[in-house]
């Protein structure tokens, strides 16, 4: 962890990024002008209530120069920002022309750059980044005994056992950093990533170069005023991974491949696939599984295509996994813990990223995938003539797919399907009118309540998603309180006893929390709820 004022200023001169050293009373490129040139940081912090003696400070985001008040009483070395302070501390301020870029490299820096010592693998796409990410550490934790860290939307796990709940999809680059320092620590080879349209958007992996990247899909998500004001925009960011990459898994079906693809020549990057074959999935006289259309298809010179292809057992999530390049290779058979043809998809891909960091294809770590469980993601929970489904989908794509594999697995007896949604405040405006549209044709009710927000009321947000609701056969209202609007859910399976009534309850999973005007309340989890309130459901009915 050496990072001095010198190596400082020579890394951010070679990245184009300083402007120019500042001090009290000179202005100056040689940061042997001042006495601490060659004093080593003792820590980094963007937060002023944590700067200690001898730390370097990055000014970021909405900072405020108040935030410097007495700061110098801190022992602070250095500052790094946009703008001077001069007249707020007598540390020398490291003005700068991105501080997001420049807190990236240094604190890779202040760290000794614990990536190059780590085989690292970002996963980026609109859904399923999670799911594979979840996949992949497993194969990569059973190969190694467990050397692969996690970071994750749902959790990091620093150790390749214990995981803890996470903050955002993909960490500040500072603390990312950091985490990546502690796993090394803790003797993990690999790092499974989950890489945000905003980490590439606000910098935070400004640099970090992946051994392996993987772009699952593409569908319009995250557009707003405070994340990405068009399609274009949230494409363009998502497409950095692929220069960033030393190969790519890209998803065969993932819309502008062809763009992708020709992101990856230009960057030398290689390219593999990953497919699911959907031919045989509502066609019972489609070929037997010793043959993979999709694997089969040619897709580019040269590209290896993983494809994932359903068995004849319909009760079980069973798929046969096929490799073609030169010629087409059955992998093997796998059955998930995690229902859903998407899933599947997933799972291909992160055999498609597995395969490339040599793990040979007969190894029995890659069936480790089998036992993964995701607490909130297609979450199965059953009671009488009950069946519910916890998950996180929160747009058109997850919701469409979400309904498909009701379809495809219980549209034969016909369910009346419940939706308990709502959805994320002061962002992704259009998801509210996106996850109506995707349902209101095919489901019996919407049950409107509560999501994270910052500003926005919850009423609001579920009085806008109830105006677009358009299908007058589809009934519909707003229940605020979460649990209540999963109560009344189940309640209403007493009705119709004589259905198979399916619920999805969706946006929010294990999260045991909801965002309330910038603050965390505490909330029991969609999960713990379903799951007690189905019980209670199975007593009263055996009442």
């Amino acid at each position: 962890m050496a990072l001095t004022l010198a190596s400082a200023t020579q890394l951010l001169k070679r990245n184009g990024l300083l402007r120019e050293l500042i001090g009290e009373d000179r202005w100056t490129l040689d940061p042997h002008s001042f006495d601490n040139a060659d004093t080593n940081f003792t820590d980094i912090t963007y937060d002023t209530r944590k700067v200690s003696q001898g730390a370097l400070l990055f000014c970021k985001g909405q900072f405020r120069a108040k935030f410097l008040d007495n700061i110098d009483d801190t022992g602070l070395a250095a500052y790094v920002s946009e703008t001077p302070y001069a007249d707020k501390t007598s540390s020398v301020g490291i003005i700068v022309n991105d501080v997001r870029k420049a807190m990236s490299l240094l604190a890779a820096e202040f760290f000794s750059r614990p990536q190059d010592s780590m085989t690292v693998v970002g996963i980026t796409g609109t859904k399923g980044k999670t799911t594979t990410a979840y996949f992949v550490q497993s194969i990569l934790n059973s190969f190694s005994g467990n050397k692969a860290a996690l970071f994750s939307s749902v959790d990091n796990c620093l150790d390749g056992v214990h995981y803890q709940e996470s903050d955002l999809t993909t960490p500040e680059s500072l603390d990312m950093f950091r985490m990546m320092s502690a796993a090394l620590d803790n003797g993990m080879r690999y790092l499974v990533m989950e890489v945000s349209s905003q980490a590439y958007k606000v910098d935070r992996v400004y640099d970090l170069h992946f051994d392996v990247g993987a772009f699952l899909n593409i569908s319009p998500d995250h557009i707003s005023p405070i994340e990405h004001p068009t399609f274009e925009d949230y494409l363009f960011c998502k497409r950095q991974i692929t220069k960033n990459s030393s190969h790519l898994v890209l998803g065969r079906d993932c819309a502008h491949a062809d763009l992708i693809r020709e992101d990856a020549k230009a960057s030398s990057t290689t390219v593999s696939s990953f497919a699911l074959d959907e031919s045989r999935m509502n066609d019972e006289s489609a070929p037997s599984d010793d043959v993979c259309r999709a694997a089969d298809c040619p897709v580019n010179d040269g590209i290896a295509t993983v494809c994932a292809v359903p068995t004849s057992d319909t009760e079980t999530e069973s798929y046969s996994m096929y490799v073609s390049h030169e010629s087409l290779t059955k992998i093997g058979d796998f059955t998930l813990s995690i229902e859903g043809a998407f899933n599947a998809a997933n799972a291909a891909a992160a055999i498609a990223i597995a395969l490339h960091l040599g793990i040979p294809q007969g190894s029995k770590a890659l069936h480790a995938l089998e036992s993964v469980k995701i607490q909130g993601r297609m979450e199965r929970f059953s009671a009488r003539n009950v069946i519910a489904y916890v998950d996180y989908a929160h747009n058109y794509a997850s919701v469409t797919a979400l309904l498909d594999f009701v379809d495809h697995k219980y549209g034969s007896k016909h369910p009346r399907i419940t939706l308990v949604t709502g959805s994320a405040g002061n962002k992704a405006y259009d998801r509210r009118k996106e996850i109506v549209d995707a349902a209101q044709n095919r489901i019996a009710r919407f049950i409107f309540t509560e999501e994270d927000t910052d500003t926005e009321p919850h009423v609001d947000i579920c009085k806008q998603m109830l105006g677009y609701v358009s299908n007058d056969s589809v009934e519909a209202s707003i229940v605020m309180g979460r649990t209540e609007a999963i109560t009344q859910a189940i309640e209403e399976s007493e009705i119709h006893h004589e259905t198979l009534n399916v619920i999805l309850i969706i946006g929010k999973g294990e999260e045991r929390w909801i965002k309330d005007h910038g603050k965390h309340k505490q909330y029991e989890g969609d999960d713990i709820a379903v799951e007690r309130l189905l019980a209670k459901y199975n007593r009263h009915v055996q009442d």
